[in-house]
Protein backbone atom coordinates (compact mmCIF):
# COMPACT_ATOMS: atom_id res chain seq x y z
CA UNK A 1 0.00 0.00 0.00
CA UNK A 2 1.27 3.43 -0.91
CA UNK A 3 2.00 5.83 1.92
CA UNK A 4 1.31 8.87 -0.28
CA UNK A 5 -1.39 10.72 1.59
CA UNK A 6 -2.78 14.13 0.68
CA UNK A 7 -5.01 16.12 3.03
CA UNK A 8 -7.08 18.71 1.16
CA UNK A 9 -10.36 20.59 1.21
CA UNK A 10 -13.44 18.62 0.24
CA UNK A 11 -14.93 19.52 -3.14
CA UNK A 12 -18.50 18.84 -4.32
CA UNK A 13 -17.09 16.03 -6.48
CA UNK A 14 -15.93 14.25 -3.29
CA UNK A 15 -19.40 13.98 -1.76
CA UNK A 16 -20.15 10.51 -3.16
CA UNK A 17 -16.89 9.04 -1.89
CA UNK A 18 -17.31 10.75 1.49
CA UNK A 19 -20.89 9.47 1.78
CA UNK A 20 -19.65 5.94 1.15
CA UNK A 21 -16.91 6.39 3.76
CA UNK A 22 -19.44 7.64 6.33
CA UNK A 23 -21.98 4.87 5.66
CA UNK A 24 -19.39 2.07 5.63
CA UNK A 25 -17.68 3.64 8.65
CA UNK A 26 -20.93 3.60 10.62
CA UNK A 27 -21.69 0.04 9.54
CA UNK A 28 -18.24 -1.10 10.61
CA UNK A 29 -17.58 0.92 13.77
CA UNK A 30 -21.09 0.91 15.23
CA UNK A 31 -22.02 -2.76 14.68
CA UNK A 32 -23.29 -3.99 18.04
CA UNK A 33 -23.59 -0.41 19.35
CA UNK A 34 -26.34 0.99 17.10
CA UNK A 35 -29.48 -0.97 16.11
CA UNK A 36 -28.53 -3.22 13.20
CA UNK A 37 -31.69 -2.43 11.17
CA UNK A 38 -30.64 1.24 11.17
CA UNK A 39 -27.12 0.37 9.99
CA UNK A 40 -28.52 -1.95 7.30
CA UNK A 41 -30.84 0.80 6.06
CA UNK A 42 -28.09 3.39 5.56
CA UNK A 43 -27.92 4.34 1.91
CA UNK A 44 -24.90 5.86 0.15
CA UNK A 45 -27.03 7.68 -2.44
CA UNK A 46 -29.22 9.30 0.24
CA UNK A 47 -26.15 10.21 2.27
CA UNK A 48 -24.57 11.80 -0.81
CA UNK A 49 -27.58 14.08 -1.24
CA UNK A 50 -27.57 14.95 2.49
CA UNK A 51 -23.85 15.67 2.44
CA UNK A 52 -24.08 17.87 -0.66
CA UNK A 53 -26.67 19.97 1.18
CA UNK A 54 -24.51 20.23 4.28
CA UNK A 55 -21.46 21.26 2.29
CA UNK A 56 -23.39 23.79 0.22
CA UNK A 57 -24.85 25.37 3.37
CA UNK A 58 -21.65 25.31 5.42
CA UNK A 59 -20.25 28.68 6.32
CA UNK A 60 -16.61 29.66 6.39
CA UNK A 61 -16.35 28.49 10.02
CA UNK A 62 -16.91 24.85 8.95
CA UNK A 63 -13.89 22.95 7.66
CA UNK A 64 -14.42 19.79 5.57
CA UNK A 65 -11.20 17.95 4.73
CA UNK A 66 -10.57 14.71 2.89
CA UNK A 67 -7.61 12.37 2.90
CA UNK A 68 -6.65 11.12 -0.53
CA UNK A 69 -4.28 8.24 -1.21
CA UNK A 70 -3.20 7.59 -4.80
CA UNK A 71 -6.15 9.56 -6.16
CA UNK A 72 -8.78 7.83 -4.00
CA UNK A 73 -10.58 9.55 -1.13
CA UNK A 74 -9.97 7.36 1.93
CA UNK A 75 -11.05 9.59 4.82
CA UNK A 76 -13.05 12.65 5.83
CA UNK A 77 -13.08 15.01 8.78
CA UNK A 78 -15.13 18.06 9.65
CA UNK A 79 -14.93 20.76 12.33
CA UNK A 80 -17.07 23.77 13.03
CA UNK A 81 -18.55 25.97 15.72
CA UNK A 82 -19.15 24.16 19.00
CA UNK A 83 -22.86 23.35 19.34
CA UNK A 84 -23.22 22.71 23.08
CA UNK A 85 -24.69 25.46 25.24
CA UNK A 86 -22.07 24.93 27.96
CA UNK A 87 -19.08 25.28 25.62
CA UNK A 88 -16.97 28.32 26.44
CA UNK A 89 -16.48 30.92 23.70
CA UNK A 90 -13.48 30.30 21.47
CA UNK A 91 -13.87 26.53 21.27
CA UNK A 92 -14.61 24.43 18.20
CA UNK A 93 -16.04 20.96 17.66
CA UNK A 94 -14.97 17.95 15.66
CA UNK A 95 -18.22 16.97 13.97
CA UNK A 96 -16.96 13.95 12.05
CA UNK A 97 -13.89 11.83 11.44
CA UNK A 98 -14.32 8.74 9.28
CA UNK A 99 -11.90 6.50 7.43
CA UNK A 100 -12.58 3.66 5.01
CA UNK A 101 -12.55 0.52 7.18
CA UNK A 102 -9.77 -1.00 5.01
CA UNK A 103 -7.65 2.09 5.78
CA UNK A 104 -7.95 1.92 9.59
CA UNK A 105 -4.61 1.97 11.44
CA UNK A 106 -2.76 3.32 8.38
CA UNK A 107 -2.38 6.91 9.61
CA UNK A 108 -5.32 8.38 7.68
CA UNK A 109 -7.36 9.31 10.75
CA UNK A 110 -4.32 10.67 12.55
CA UNK A 111 -3.35 12.82 9.54
CA UNK A 112 -6.87 14.24 9.22
CA UNK A 113 -7.11 14.95 12.94
CA UNK A 114 -3.67 16.58 12.96
CA UNK A 115 -4.60 18.92 10.10
CA UNK A 116 -8.02 19.77 11.53
CA UNK A 117 -6.42 20.51 14.91
CA UNK A 118 -3.71 22.66 13.31
CA UNK A 119 -6.34 24.66 11.44
CA UNK A 120 -8.35 25.15 14.65
CA UNK A 121 -5.22 26.43 16.40
CA UNK A 122 -4.40 28.77 13.51
CA UNK A 123 -7.96 30.10 13.68
CA UNK A 124 -7.33 30.94 17.35
CA UNK A 125 -9.57 28.33 19.00
CA UNK A 126 -8.67 27.53 22.59
CA UNK A 127 -9.98 23.94 22.57
CA UNK A 128 -11.63 21.34 20.38
CA UNK A 129 -14.44 19.11 21.61
CA UNK A 130 -16.09 15.99 20.21
CA UNK A 131 -18.73 13.44 21.07
CA UNK A 132 -18.01 9.70 20.88
CA UNK A 133 -20.17 6.68 21.65
CA UNK A 134 -19.33 5.62 25.21
CA UNK A 135 -18.91 1.97 24.20
CA UNK A 136 -16.79 2.68 21.10
CA UNK A 137 -13.53 1.63 22.76
CA UNK A 138 -11.47 1.84 19.57
CA UNK A 139 -12.44 5.46 18.89
CA UNK A 140 -11.98 6.46 22.53
CA UNK A 141 -8.44 5.02 22.53
CA UNK A 142 -7.69 6.87 19.28
CA UNK A 143 -8.80 10.22 20.69
CA UNK A 144 -7.04 9.66 24.00
CA UNK A 145 -3.77 8.94 22.20
CA UNK A 146 -4.31 12.22 20.30
CA UNK A 147 -4.48 14.19 23.57
CA UNK A 148 -8.25 14.30 24.11
CA UNK A 149 -9.74 13.57 27.52
CA UNK A 150 -13.31 13.06 28.70
CA UNK A 151 -14.68 16.25 30.24
CA UNK A 152 -17.44 14.58 32.27
CA UNK A 153 -20.36 15.37 29.95
CA UNK A 154 -22.50 12.45 28.86
CA UNK A 155 -25.80 12.36 27.02
CA UNK A 156 -27.82 9.89 24.98
CA UNK A 157 -27.69 9.87 21.19
CA UNK A 158 -30.97 8.61 19.74
CA UNK A 159 -30.90 6.24 16.78
CA UNK A 160 -34.08 4.46 15.68
CA UNK A 161 -35.59 4.87 19.13
CA UNK A 162 -32.52 3.50 20.93
CA UNK A 163 -30.76 5.83 23.37
CA UNK A 164 -27.02 5.26 23.00
CA UNK A 165 -24.77 6.99 25.53
CA UNK A 166 -22.14 9.39 24.22
CA UNK A 167 -19.32 11.02 26.14
CA UNK A 168 -17.70 14.33 25.32
CA UNK A 169 -13.96 14.72 24.95
CA UNK A 170 -11.89 17.90 24.88
CA UNK A 171 -8.36 18.83 23.90
CA UNK A 172 -6.85 22.19 24.77
CA UNK A 173 -5.16 23.93 21.85
CA UNK A 174 -2.13 26.14 21.79
CA UNK A 175 -2.93 29.55 20.39
CA UNK A 176 -1.31 30.43 17.07
CA UNK A 177 1.86 32.48 17.60
CA UNK A 178 1.28 36.18 17.39
CA UNK A 179 2.76 37.96 14.39
CA UNK A 180 5.10 40.74 15.54
CA UNK A 181 3.97 44.26 14.71
CA UNK A 182 5.25 45.30 11.31
CA UNK A 183 5.87 41.69 10.20
CA UNK A 184 4.43 40.65 6.81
Amino acid sequence: MSTNLLIRALTPDDCGAVAEIRVRGWQYAYAGLVPQPYLDSMDVAEETVRLRGLVAGAGAAVSHLVAERDGTVVGWGCTGPARDDDTPPGETELYALYVRPAQLSTGVGRALLTELTARAETAGHSAIRLWVLRDNARARRFYQRAGFRPDGAEEPFEVSGARIPEVRYVRDLAPAPATPAGAP
